[in-house]
């Protein structure tokens, strides 16, 4: 599986919400990039309480779904951006069906391994609220499982827009990103489900220990 990179966007901490900052709104960047244990040099996240780290370093959000969000939102500029869902790897037909936990893939020189579902935040009705009417966004994502997901760096290295993003290694082939989702965020897992996920390597340990504080 190849798949063109149309572009790397970043982002830098910026006012978001009255005194809050964010680095949510990600931009295209020219060039080659480095690509470091926490993601492209430099790509900001505000809160590192719940953003960023080495499971989160890397985020695709499927452009794909943008034709979703045009239907749903309306034809808003916001939507002609690569990064407008706070994505750092703008690619095409490519989405939580196709992938799988664990899943690596080479990026330029560097190694990356799929590591999670992103879980959607109020952020992103925020951001989209500056353009259209964004309430219940959280919740479509949700009900829909277009969620998005997140890479850990295996290797570090650089790419730039143009290479290609190769499936070099398949992971978990039960456990696909939009499998895993459902299960974990969605909340419609089984206990055996549940089982699986708490003794699933490749997903990111937050993840892990949500499943097991799941069994009880």
């Amino acid at each position: 599986m190849k798949r063109t990179l149309e572009a790397i966007c970043t982002g830098t901490a910026r006012p978001f919400n009255g005194a809050e900052f964010s680095a949510f709104a990600k931009y295209p960047r020219e060039g080659a990039v480095q690509i470091l244990e926490e993601g492209f040099a430099p790509d900001e996240q505000a809160d590192r309480r719940v953003h960023g780290g080495p499971e989160m370093a890397l985020h695709l959000y499927p452009l794909d779904h943008h034709a979703f969000w045009r239907e749903t939102l309306g034809d808003i500029d916001l939507l002609d951006h690569p990064g407008a869902f706070g994505s750092n790897l703008a690619v095409s037909d490519l989405t939580e069906k196709d992938v799988h936990i664990g899943d690596c893939f080479r990026l330029g020189s560097a190694l990356i391994e799929v590591s999670q579902p992103r879980q959607p935040c109020w952020k992103i009705e925020h951001r989209f609220g500056e353009h259209c009417d964004a309430k219940g966004m959280v919740k479509t994502i949700i009900e829909s499982g277009r969620s998005g997901w997140y890479f850990r760096v295996l290797e570090i290295g650089e790419a730039c827009a143009g290479d290609m993003l190769e499936r070099v290694g398949t992971g978990a082939s039960d456990w696909t990103v939009e499998r895993t989702f459902a299960a974990l965020v969605a909340g419609k897992a089984t206990r055996d489900e549940l089982e699986e996920l708490a003794e699933l390597e490749p997903l990111a340990p937050k993840l892990r220990e949500r499943a097991r504080s799941k069994l009880g």
